[in-house]
């Protein structure tokens, strides 16, 4: 299987259990205001045994082509935890995550599972939108010298925010499949009208611009 043919089979698994969801007539509301037409919960592929198995193996593919070097993968607190523990095992690394800030108590830690100083790692993330929460991530396992190879994610929106950002931190991410590709699927299999693909694509590239809602 091609890499195009992994991404769409990826899209055609995250459709068929609506972890990626589009409903461009009854939009959906972030938590910024924002009108989107896409929701997003990868979340429910780790209750989809067969998508799940997709999806790891398809990490793992794409972890062990892109960063050859990768001695433990660092999942992303929560999304990211249970695929970099079934990736992990699967490739047989070993794996911790990054909390969003420092434990309260005990030894306080924000990076669980032993990392080296030096080691090389990826981050396993589902999705990736503007990039700030990744980003901090790497950065946390930089500052105890962690070498980031880069991010391994199922999904990524493509946004410009996320893709300036992730450069201006000379960040690599490798997604299994993305908004482009998940669009075209959602057309051919029925769940969008194929009119409805260059709507999402202006959503994609400026999502705080509403004019995609216009027919």
């Amino acid at each position: 299987m091609t890499r195009e043919e992994l991404s769409r089979q990826i899209a055609r698994d995250l459709l068929s259990i609506r972890a990626v969801f589009f409903r461009p007539e009854e939009p959906f509301t972030w938590a910024s205001g924002i009108k989107s037409p896409v929701y997003c919960d990868n979340r429910l592929t780790l209750t989809a045994p067969e998508v799940r198995n997709h999806v790891e193996e398809g990490l793992a593919r794409i972890i062990g082509e892109e960063y050859p070097g990768v001695e433990v993968l660092m999942g992303t607190s929560t999304a990211g935890i249970a695929h970099a523990a079934i990736t992990g095992h699967i490739m047989g690394l070993p794996m911790g995550y990054v909390r969003s800030g420092n434990k309260d108590h005990g030894r306080q830690n924000r990076i669980e599972g032993r990392l080296e100083k030096g080691q090389k790692t990826v981050v396993v993330e589902d999705l990736i939108s503007t990039g700030g929460s990744v980003l901090e991530v790497v950065e946390a396992l930089r500052e105890v010298g962690a070498e980031v190879l880069g991010i391994a994610s199922i999904f990524t929106y493509g946004m410009a925010k996320g893709r300036e950002r992730l450069a201006a931190a000379g960040v690599k991410n490798v997604s299994l499949t993305d908004f482009d590709a998940i669009a075209e699927e959602a057309a051919r299999e029925g769940y969008i009208r194929p009119e409805d693909i260059s709507r999402l694509i202006r959503f994609r590239n400026n999502p705080a611009d509403g004019s995609w809602a216009e027919r």
